[in-house]
């Protein structure tokens, strides 16, 4: 799936944080959950394999949520 395809899709992964409920990382995704990761700038790459590696550590399991236009 290409890149604009996932953003007209207006889905995002969101890991919300354990212990601060106003924290949360989320990226654009597709309904299914798949982010490009290729189309990520540098920090936001970082942040998306940060969120991934302390699942259960620090962020709970992401969830996939469509954007509000």
């Amino acid at each position: 799936m290409s890149t604009e395809t996932i953003h007209r899709a207006g889905f995002e992964l969101r890991y919300q944080s354990l212990f601060n409920p106003g924290r949360a990382l989320a990226f654009p995704c597709d309904a299914d959950g798949r982010v490009d990761m290729d189309a990520l700038g540098k920090a936001a790459f970082n942040n998306y394999l940060y969120a991934r590696a302390f699942v259960g550590r620090e962020f709970h399991a992401p969830s996939v949520r469509r954007v509000q236009h």
